[in-house]
């Protein structure tokens, strides 16, 4: 979809029609863009920049509070749609997904109609517009999804992939953010097609085990299916405050809600969780996670407690904190926890970066 819960707003709301829109927190209380409209992606506003230097781009700016429920409501019509026209639907998030069309309700032998009257079902149920890539793999049909937005449609035919490739920078590679596109181009791999020739152990260097993956991308070679209905591999919430938070009491009370609320989210979906994460920001943007795992669990005490313990280990209540979160990974159902017992016991992993997403 395009600038989905933006798009949203300006369709219920027609005073906002050709305005520059982000939908988000207001910048006074350290919001986040969540969506920006393409008015004001012409100022360089985009998603998960601060509100702050939004309004700081863009003066004419107008903030929208979200309305999770109602984007949640636009969606489910939206993938209503795409589920008539074939099963094989894997949804990447609220407004975008992959589909394999190579048997399609409507009979159509190519792709490319099943694109363009999915785009006009779209319009027509929901008043919004949608951009489609039409490509013989995930990757590259991810690419072209987003290369003439909005309402755009690229079709990458067989015969037309290496002309497509060899116009792509680095980072239009899966996985391949601005960080590791720069340590790419500091090699002197700046194209895509560069990977191909890249020596192994240079583009090791900058993208470790990926390495592999990413040259088989390069050369236009994704072999991963669409696979409908994936579970989830991780949930949790994070929170970024007013004002910082100095208080250890304060910020053990945070971290003990979160905890909380993961392990109930946990039991909702009868699920379990052998890692549990918790995400640090301190008031000068350096951001750590730290970790624990062991075997699988839903119990809330025991979260709760392992949440507590991760925390312990870092610098609250002596640093002042922006941004705290709580998250649970390596999901699995009752009967998989057999397979826990070749997992290690406190097995613990801590990350440190220096930037973080909410910007200033």
């Amino acid at each position: 979809m395009d600038a989905f819960y933006a798009s949203v707003e300006q369709r219920d709301n027609p005073s906002l029609k050709g305005k520059p829109v982000a939908v988000g927190g207001q910048p006074n209380h350290r919001g986040v863009v969540a969506a920006a409209s393409y008015e004001a992606r012409t100022f360089g506003v985009h998603s998960a920049m601060s509100m702050a230097r939004a309004v700081r781009l863009c003066s004419s700016l107008v903030i929208v509070p979200p309305d999770f429920q109602k984007y949640r409501t636009v969606s489910n019509a939206v993938f209503r749609i795409l589920r008539e026209v074939t099963p094989l639907v894997e949804p990447l998030s609220l407004d975008e997904a992959y589909l394999d069309v190579t048997e399609n309700a409507w009979g159509e032998t190519l792709a490319t109609p099943v694109a363009r009257r999915l785009k006009d079902c779209i319009q027509a149920e929901t008043g919004l517009t949608a951009s489609a890539g039409v490509a013989p793999n995930k990757f590259l049909a991810k690419i072209a999804s987003g290369w003439k937005k909005p309402d755009g449609l690229t079709v990458i035919s067989p015969e037309r992939v290496e002309p497509f490739l060899q116009q792509l920078p680095v980072d239009a590679l899966w996985g391949v953010g601005p960080v590791t596109a720069r340590k790419l181009r500091a090699r002197g791999i700046d194209r895509l097609v560069d990977v191909r020739t890249a020596d192994a152990e240079l583009l090791r260097e900058a993208v470790g085990s990926l390495a592999d993956w990413l040259r088989q991308l390069a050369s236009g070679i994704d072999d991963r299916p669409v696979v409908p209905n994936r579970e989830p591999k991780s949930s949790g919430s994070e929170n970024t405050f007013v004002r910082d938070l100095t208080n250890l009491d304060a910020v053990r009370n945070e971290i003990r809600g979160m905890a909380i609320d993961a392990a109930r989210w946990l039991a909702r979906r009868r699920l379990l969780a052998r890692t549990v994460t918790i995400k640090v920001r301190y008031s000068d943007f350096t951001t750590i996670t730290r970790s624990h795992s062991s075997r699988p669990t839903r119990d809330e005490p025991e979260i709760v407690d392992r949440a507590a313990c991760l925390l312990d280990r870092t610098d609250a209540g002596q640093r002042p904190i922006r941004l705290l979160g709580v998250s649970v990974h390596g999901l699995c159902g009752d009967a998989d926890t057999s397979s826990a017992d070749h997992l290690p016991f406190g097995d613990e992993i801590d990350h440190d970066n220096v930037r973080g997403t909410d910007g200033e």
